[in-house]
């Protein structure tokens, strides 16, 4: 398969959402589902969690995978670095994630010394096991831990 043009590149990456994303939906619409009541995107709060349960302290996060550094993890390589092995945005781009990477570890800890409970997930996890995802929030919300 032939390498993109940087045209085509920018206008693909220009397109992509930053929230309201399909994984980020369907994690909402299957919480509404069970009764779950919500707030979004928590301009107050460290990080602006996707989704917000003020009363129980527990910020939800949906973040993409190449944006938030997992896509090579997905595609099954060794690094960020040959992900971008060849391209000629490599110098643009691995400095771009690992700086997306230090400020979600930011806002974590951020919201932890709050005393907020942090969920996060892969856009990959999601798709592979909604129903996984939906249960671990559900557990955070009611203040339990997965599984137990």
């Amino acid at each position: 398969m032939g390498r993109r043009s940087p045209e085509v590149i920018s206008y693909v990456m220009r397109r992509v959402r930053s929230c309201d994303t399909a994984p980020e939906l369907a994690l909402r619409r299957e919480l509404w589902k069970r009764g779950f009541r919500y707030r979004l995107r928590s301009k107050q709060l460290p990080g602006h969690p996707d989704i917000v349960f003020p009363s129980r302290k527990v910020a939800v996060f949906v973040d993409g995978d190449f944006w938030h550094g997992n896509q090579w993890r997905v595609r099954h390589l060794q690094s960020l670095e040959e992900q971008f092995d060849g391209s000629p945005s490599a110098s643009y781009w691995i400095p771009k994630i690992r700086k997306t990477v230090i400020h979600d570890a930011n806002a974590n800890q951020a919201l932890e010394e709050l005393g907020w409970t942090v969920v996060r997930f892969w856009e990959s996890d999601m798709k592979r096991d909604l129903a996984r995802c939906v249960d671990t929030v559900v557990a955070a919300v009611e203040g339990k831990t997965p599984n137990g």
